[in-house]
């Protein structure tokens, strides 16, 4: 991975750390559905309107219909499922929840993309959930797991959010990644308008305007930016290097969700983010280190 997509990719994750509190706070005006409908649907609107100077062919055949499918299971099935379980545990515990991320879609990536998991890589794996076990503080005496059921819920999200990258990445040697993004948006939106679309407006048309700045936040920096950075990256690089930068969304959501919400900070939050930032550098690959040393060595 080349050092600039990976500070890209580290700022990135940073922002979509920040997504999780914003769905704890989106809970009093939207349920699950409507955030997901007014999230993509912003976002697919806007790519819309900037079609004509989109790079790269549309997908066609095959890969249209890849297109439709994967935006139905990423937009309409993972938000849904991550959304509720979110509202109904807490922030924090999705942002530790959200170490696992990384291993489904590395082992999703070695299993259909015939991507070699490393010995560094499983090392930095291994960390990161080091670190997310860390920072939930399993030997407290109070410490107990969220509610089985938002557990599921946001564990089987990412089972959903893995299909971008594994069935995505096959397609950007044919075709444009904003436009596939695009296509992808819109076969999402038109699903989940149809499953609560009245709901959606009903509410929409009741929410104050800092609600509505919240949702242009997750639509046009966590979706549009960070859905097509993210092709970008895995378009050169292999999806399993990509993946292990996820850990640093439960460092980051974790201090959010006590900045934002209130919620409780402990000191396991801290040794766990180290523990987090130490598996990030065990497992990049060699390649990059040696890269990063070189572009150091030119600094003046």
């Amino acid at each position: 991975m080349k050092p600039l997509h990976l500070m890209m990719l580290i700022v990135m994750n940073c922002l979509w750390a920040v997504s999780y509190s914003a769905f704890k706070a989106l809970s009093p005006w939207l349920h699950a559905g409507g955030v997901a409908t007014l999230r993509f649907g912003l976002a697919g609107a806007f790519l819309l309107l900037c079609w004509p100077w989109l790079p790269g062919l549309a997908p066609r055949g095959r890969d249209l219909v890849r297109s439709v499918v994967m935006g139905v299971i990423v937009f309409v099935f993972a938000p849904r499922l991550q959304v509720a379980g979110v509202q109904l545990g807490r922030a924090t515990d999705a942002s530790v929840l959200m170490a696992l991320d990384p291993l489904v879609t590395s082992v999703g990536a070695a299993i259909f993309l015939r991507e070699p998991i490393r010995p560094r890589r499983w090392m930095g794996f291994l960390l990161g959930l080091a670190g997310a076990v860390l920072m939930a503080e399993v030997w407290r005496p109070g410490f107990r797991l969220p509610a089985l059921t938002a557990n599921v819920w946001i564990l089987l999200s990412f089972f959903c959010e893995a299909a971008y990258s594994l069935m995505g990445k096959p397609m950007l040697e044919r075709a444009g990644l904003f436009k596939i993004l695009a296509l992808a948006l819109l076969a999402g939106t038109v699903v989940n308008l149809w499953v609560d679309g009245r709901t959606t407006i009903q509410a929409a048309a009741a929410m104050p305007p800092r609600v509505w700045l919240v949702l242009v936040y997750l639509s046009l920096i966590c979706t549009v930016a960070g859905y097509s950075l993210w092709f970008a990256v895995i378009r050169e690089a292999e999806v399993n290097v990509a993946a292990l930068t996820i850990f640093i969304q439960p460092v980051v959501g974790a201090a959010v969700a006590v900045a934002w919400l209130g919620e409780s900070l402990y000191w396991g939050q801290l040794w766990g983010s180290l523990v987090i930032v130490a598996g990030l550098v065990v497992g990049l690959p060699k390649a990059f280190h040696r890269n990063l040393r070189q572009t150091n060595s030119t600094i003046p």
